[in-house]
């Protein structure tokens, strides 16, 4: 079998476009395999061993694809890190993934400086783009340094942390294997297969979202090992997006539904000034997409949309979108290699229709959360895992989630699917965002609260809340109804629209205690 790697069609055809940086610089195939090999040989005369981790706070850019590559022919480890966090959370990560390098960036030069400052972190091994005080230029890791691949090559991994929206983050760690990176890219190529997409041809990657994320960088790296141009955008604007749709034939991306809802908020002469009839394979996952939205987003970009589930963790379930069309709602069947169960709370697995908790079964390239051996123990039965998700399948073996166990509403012994009510306000023309979430109730245990972020230019009032509840009144049953409405400036999510549904809930727990 011939093997599928950057690296090798690097060397087989170094003037090929293999990568558009945000500020639309090009890089050829070679400059980018060089500039990763200086990145090598820089690392190692630093005392990096097979089996450290270099953690990283970086913007969506070259030298971060530079430093994955690098890492992916060393043996190392690569943690990277939400620059959204935290001093404590940053510092937190940092010290629990044992790094031995740590890469900054000068946009986020305070909470880089604070949390080196607080590790005690040797300047010598701290590394910036741009201006970090006390740290070393980025550039200077590879000057000097030739351009050759380096020798004893082995597999890295990418070592990601979970989110933390359920509480502290965990490494997601598994073991590095004995096997060149080139062998090890060709099997993981065999992923984008799964979604029809084939090595080279005319295929070229749109990453919009942020590459500390774990399937985000996945995906950018799976193509460009399977030969496909990448092209890095570090803030994503919806009609952006479609400008380089349009100007580099962009064939796929990694997406969320918050990206759906923006793409179709631009009004109608904006979308169809774009011509988006190269996309073919625009993968969605991470959070639940409202069956109207994804509807539409058929109709306006074709059968390009695949979905799937899957978790840091592993995974999983994808659908295509003819799979999807016949059972609208699905996030799929298991895929080849992978099985889904559904058990309720006593271990029993249910049978087809069953609600409880949705069971993973463990891939070969098995895990641990770091330093934790209780939370990777808790999350398992046998061979299967589980994040916390509810959902059944139905009689076909399709997967329909329900939402999180922590996230369920438990109302007057009623339980009660938070993001069901979400796609129904997601469909309100003046609702930009919108959370749902249990707070307490005397009798009941708790009632339906709704948050909102407007629409652009529309004020959350009294008016709007009354418009909204009329809204659900015959798409929502009454007790799935908000009982209240609140309104927010902003939806406190990560740039891939994971959504910190904590932060709104907590305060109207604070002394409480939720029984979930």
């Amino acid at each position: 079998m011939s093997q599928l790697s950057f690296y090798k069609f690097a060397e087989k055809d170094p003037e090929v476009l293999a990568l558009v940086d945000p500020e639309r610089r090009e890089w050829s195939r070679g400059e980018l395999l060089a500039a990763t090999n200086r990145l090598c040989h820089g690392l190692r005369a630093l005392g990096v061993e097979k089996g450290d981790c270099v953690a990283a706070v970086l913007p969506n850019s070259v030298e971060m694809v530079q430093l994955y590559l690098a890492l992916f022919q060393s043996g190392l480890y690569l943690t990277p890190i939400n620059h959204h966090l935290t001093v404590p959370e940053i510092a937190y990560i940092i010290r629990d993934s044992d790094a031995k390098i740590f890469v900054g960036a000068e946009q986020f030069a305070e909470a880089c400086h604070g949390a080196s400052t607080e590790l005690g972190f040797a300047p010598e091994r701290l590394f910036s783009l741009g201006a970090i005080p006390g740290y070393r230029s980025f550039d200077e890791l590879g000057a000097g340094q030739p351009d050759s691949l380096p020798a004893e090559r082995s597999a890295g991994q990418i070592m990601n942390y979970t989110s933390g929206t359920t509480g502290q983050p965990k490494g997601v760690r598994r073991s590095l294997v004995p096997i060149d990176p080139d062998t090890v890219a060709t099997l993981m190529t065999g992923w984008l297969a799964m979604f029809g997409l084939e090595a080279e041809a005319d295929n070229v990657h749109i990453c919009g979202s942020p590459l500390y994320h774990t399937a985000v960088l996945n995906f950018a790296a799976f193509s460009l090992h399977f030969g496909h141009g990448l092209v890095l955008m570090d803030k994503w604007i919806p009609e952006q997006m479609l400008e380089l749709i349009q100007r580099y034939r962009v064939t796929s991306s990694h997406m969320v539904p918050t990206q759906f809802h923006r793409l179709l908020g631009l009004p109608e002469e904006v979308r169809s000034r774009y011509d988006v009839s190269s996309l073919r394979c625009m993968v969605h996952a991470a959070a639940p997409c409202p069956i109207d939205t994804k509807q539409k987003m058929l109709d306006w970009w074709g059968p390009s949309i695949y979905e799937y589930y899957a978790a840091t963790e592993g995974g999983g379930t994808l659908v295509s979108p003819e799979e999807w069309l016949r059972y609208p709602g699905t996030v799929g069947r298991a895929w080849p290699g992978a099985d889904v169960k559904v058990f309720d709370d006593e271990g029993n697995e249910l049978p087809p229709d069953g609600i409880g908790t949705v069971y993973m079964k463990l891939g070969q390239a098995d895990f641990e959360y770091k330093g934790d051996r209780k939370k990777t123990e808790s999350s398992r039965r046998g061979q299967y895992f589980t994040v916390g998700d509810i959902g059944y399948l139905n009689q076909e073996a399709y997967l329909f989630l329900c939402d999180r166990k922590a996230d369920m509403i438990i109302s007057g012994g009623v339980n009660i699917y938070p993001a069901e009510i979400e796609s129904v306000l997601h469909q309100h023309p003046k609702i930009a965002d919108v959370a749902v979430f249990g707070i307490p109730h005397a009798d009941w245990g708790e009632e339906v609260k709704a948050v909102i972020e407007p629409a652009d230019g529309v004020e959350g009032n009294e008016a709007l809340a009354e418009a909204i509840l009329g809204f659900c009144a015959d798409k929502l049953a009454k007790y799935k109804t908000p009982r209240s409405i609140d309104f927010i400036r902003e939806m406190p999510r990560d740039p891939n629209g994971k959504l910190y549904k904590r932060k709104l809930r907590d305060p109207y727990w604070e002394g409480r205690e939720r029984a979930i």
